[in-house]
């Protein structure tokens, strides 16, 4: 089995479980009962954004938006779009790749510091993730200074499972990877010296910072856990711990909860097999060695961005993570106690795609569509002033 994230035993589960070669390893595993139900009302901020992949707000009530094709706008609080911003990277906008995640520093209103990920296009066709920082100029429209902090390794030819989300955390950052999907190279999510299928925290230009597990011997600059398939959110609790989102592959989308140095055992292990059916590595869920998910889904849930929620519109929610799901599509919220989760709600499932999540100053949650003709959706509960 693998190893709980508490020194608590385990609960027996029953005799069937045996049988059931994606059981649960405790019983909040999944499956969390259903939250009531939370009435809420839908406006669409912005339209006509090409695939938008992150949102990120600035300290004076605007937003960054990126588009997967390369393009980074302002959005004011009314949804009004700016043109693209000047000065970013070439990205490579093949298949999931492309600009993909933003976010401020912690400083901004001193520094104007924004970082962002993207895919780098390489040589014969290569590819591999990359996060940049720059300084947003006061008139919004070009980003200068520009600089490269990290660039994965090694590249793939494969323009597919990328992450990659960035969280700044006052002198780091946190990066995410993934293992580009291809079934004869996905291991590499297990090799400590690449940079695939990892949970990544560097200092704010790139370097290692002192406090990781591993040395640069022992891994990849920056290497803070391995063993993951796709991770596509990442997020902080009130506590400072650190949770990400990650796919699957047929089911076995998982929540998990990050430990330093921690193998998350994808592709030795998976709560999903592969989507042809086949088994996955070991052809188990478990193994001792590995570190268990918080929570998986069996079917298919494909989340992506993260949030937890801090705001005063939605007064029961206090705490809950917010999920958001690209297949089928919706926003899930999940209630938490300790590193559990209690109850499960799923709500805009009429929306589509649904990409990130942000909780704003004000309390309403920004929800991002992934479609050609994506939109930026405000969500407030139902019957507020403003709604």
């Amino acid at each position: 089995m693998r190893r709980s994230l508490t020194a608590l035993a385990l609960v027996p589960l029953p005799a069937l479980a045996q049988d059931d070669p994606f059981a649960p390893a405790f019983p909040e595993q999944m499956d969390a009962p259903a939250l009531e139900a939370t009435a809420v009302s839908v406006e669409t901020l912005a339209g006509g954004l090409e695939h938008p992949w992150g949102i990120a707000a600035l300290p004076d009530g605007t937003f960054l938006v990126t588009e997967r094709p390369g393009r980074m706008r302002l959005m004011a609080a009314d949804g009004a779009l700016s043109d693209p911003i000047g000065g970013l990277p070439e990205v490579d906008a093949r298949r999931q790749g492309g600009l993909l995640d933003v976010a401020v520093a912690e400083d901004f209103a001193d520094t104007r510091t924004v970082f962002w990920t993207y895919s780098v296009p390489l040589d014969g066709g290569m590819t591999a993730p990359a996060a940049a920082r720059g300084v947003l100029s006061e008139d919004g429209t070009e980003m200068t200074e520009v600089e490269v902090i990290f660039q994965g390794d090694p590249p793939s030819d494969s323009p597919m499972h990328y992450g990659s989300r960035i969280l700044p955390d006052g002198e780091y950052v946190w990066i995410t990877t993934g293992e580009h999907s291809a079934a004869a190279t996905r291991d590499r999510a297990q090799d400590l010296m690449t940079t695939w299928g990892k949970v990544l925290r560097l200092t704010a230009d790139g370097a290692q910072p002192e406090g990781n597990p591993f040395s640069e011997d022992e891994a990849a600059t920056g290497v803070w856990s391995y063993g993951h398939r796709n991770i596509q959110g990442i997020a902080q609790d009130a506590d400072g711990r650190l949770w990400i989102s990650e796919h699957g592959p047929r089911g076995g989308d998982e929540i998990n909860l990050i430990e330093a140095g921690a193998n998350y055992g994808w592709p030795e292990v998976s709560y999903g097999p592969n989507y042809d059916g086949s088994p996955v590595g070991r052809g188990v869920s478990s193994a001792p060695e590995f570190t268990e998910p918080v929570y998986v889904w069996r079917s298919a849930t494909a989340p992506a961005g993260i949030a937890f929620y801090d705001g005063d519109l939605f007064e029961d929610w206090q705490g809950d993570l917010l999920v958001s799901s690209l297949n089928p599509g919706a926003l899930i919220r999940l209630s938490i106690e300790g590193e559990r989760v209690t109850g499960e709600e799923r709500l805009l499932t009429d929306v589509g795609r649904v990409r990130d999540v942000l909780v704003d100053a004000d309390g309403a949650l920004l929800v991002l569509t992934d479609e050609p003709d994506g939109r930026v959706l405000r969500v407030v509960p139902e019957g507020f002033p403003d709604a």
